[in-house]
């Protein structure tokens, strides 16, 4: 029987974990890439993510200086489309509005939590 973690040399469950994370930052960057008519601030937070989290699954010692730096320009976004929408909230009160909102501030709080764990972790990755 062939496991998901031996199959993909998968070497800590919190890498993973990481991995998982900015795969799912990744693609959300791209529907707002879509959705933005393709701002290119989106796009290129989008392939940083990607190759972020093929760097956490395989525990490349350059992936954690890839999260670290990658860390202020999504924080920098995430914050600019969390003023966006509590801005259209607050002309359009709307119940996906508060749930974009939300999603926006766990994003936030994810990425810092992720941000200060990579960072402290930073010798397990080498």
């Amino acid at each position: 029987m062939v496991t998901l973690t031996s199959r993909f040399k998968i070497k800590r469950l919190d890498a993973l974990i990481l991995a998982i994370f900015y795969a799912i930052v990744g693609v959300f960057e791209i529907v707002v890439l879509v959705v933005s008519n393709f701002m290119p601030v989106a796009g290129a937070l989008a392939v940083l993510s990607f190759i972020a989290a093929y760097g956490l699954l395989l525990v490349k010692k350059w992936s954690v200086w890839l999260v670290v730096a990658l860390f202020f320009p999504q924080l920098v976004f995430g914050a600019l489309a969390l003023n966006g929408g509590i801005e259209l909230y607050a002309l359009l009160p709307e119940t996906y509005i508060l749930l974009l909102n939300i999603a926006l501030a766990v994003f936030i709080v994810l990425s810092f939590i992720s941000f200060v764990y990579v960072a402290a972790k930073r010798e397990s990755f080498e």
